[in-house]
């Protein structure tokens, strides 16, 4: 019987921990005891003695189980780590690391999970590939790519072959984030690609906008603004943006969970407007997840309109930026599921259970 999975992936943010996290919650649904383990990790967190892969912080907390940086996060390649590899490898062990985390994680469960980094090559510099830990584990690996048609054949035919290469099996493949209304056309012309490789289709997942919205925490660090109001407010999902200027002419239509980005030069007019627009539509002030207040350079700045932004707990940031300037780097943040987003986590498990065939999985 199957008792342990390689998550890999065709390049960063395609979803692969999103769907990581709605694979392992759906195999637990099963009755299986199911491990987590994110063999090679980039991004580390410290946590007191505890060095560990962020998304293994990530999986510990939304799957609520106790984290152990030699089971779950056992290599971390850090900044100069690659350089000094190259200069000795036999000061690093990676791969008996691996293998020990291995051995305890399958003797304790049922199934374990084992979440790749990034493409296929990532680790390749210290010979720990997607692919090389993947036949390492001897696991068996699901990949997934973004939805499209060409395009996604050409990246999934790409990197597959690194798993060829190593003759790990693959099981499936899941195509995330798909437009829906292409969902069908791509199941079939994916598919009809897949069965000539005997590879099958797991599932085509919809791309969801909720799983692409930032909380205004993950703003403020895109912008390194600093919070200048109602900090407890940064959790808060932002779901549509309006600049200052289109607040002042009323021409926005949708102000659900709504962030407001304006010049510190307009602030004062920008939340006049709002409060009379939400007033005409008879809406709350907690529509409105937060303000961006832009190109200020004062610490302490007298902020117009307080009462109001303190009666709805709207978070307000301050950047060095312009207007212009935020918009465009709020568009370009890649948004990642985080324990700050619970809401994520629990559509990530629903869409896998909606739109993949687990049975054929295992």
């Amino acid at each position: 019987m199957l008792d342990r999975l390689y998550i890999a992936a065709t390049s960063q943010h395609v979803g692969k921990t999103t769907c990581t996290l709605g694979l392992m919650a759906a195999i637990r649904q099963r009755e299986f005891r199911v491990g987590y383990c994110k063999p090679v990790g980039q991004e580390w967190v410290e946590l007191g003695d505890l060095q560990v892969d962020k998304d293994a912080l990530l999986f510990a907390r939304g799957m609520d189980f106790e984290l152990r940086s030699e089971l779950h996060s056992p290599v971390i390649i850090g900044s100069g780590v690659t350089a000094k590899y190259l200069d000795d490898p036999s000061r690093y062990q990676f791969s008996s690391a691996i293998t020990r985390a291995s051995r305890k994680l399958q003797s304790r469960n049922d199934f374990v999970i084992y979440e790749g980094t990034g493409h296929p090559g990532v680790g390749s510099v210290c010979d720990v590939s997607n692919a090389q830990v993947a036949q390492l584990l001897n696991a068996p690996v699901v990949m997934i790519v973004e939805g499209g048609i060409g395009s996604t054949i050409d990246r999934l035919n790409m990197n597959l072959a690194m798993f060829r290469e190593r003759r790990v099996p693959v099981r499936g493949v899941i195509v995330n984030k798909t437009l829906p209304a292409k969902l069908e056309k791509v199941r079939y012309y994916v598919g009809k690609y897949l069965e000539k490789t005997g590879i099958p289709l797991l599932g085509v997942l919809p791309y969801e906008k909720i799983l692409a919205n930032p909380i205004m925490a993950s703003i403020r660090h895109a912008l390194k603004g600093r919070t200048l109001m109602n900090r407890e407010g940064l959790d808060n999902q932002v779901e549509n943006i309006a600049s200052g200027s289109l607040l002042a002419q009323e021409e926005v239509e949708n102000l659900k969970n709504l962030l407001v980005i304006v010049s510190h030069r307009r602030l004062y007019e920008a939340l006049s407007a709002l409060q009379s627009i939400l007033e005409e539509r008879n809406l709350p002030g907690t529509t409105i997840s937060g303000v961006v207040v832009t190109g200020l350079s004062d610490d302490n700045p007298d902020l117009p309109h307080s009462d109001f932004l303190s009666a709805h707990n709207i978070p307000v940031v301050a950047c060095q930026l312009d207007t212009y300037g935020a918009a465009v780097r709020i568009s370009q943040m890649e948004v990642k599921i985080n324990l700050k987003t619970p809401w994520k986590i629990r559509r990530a498990v629903e869409l896998i259970e909606e739109h993949v065939d687990m049975d054929l999985l295992l």
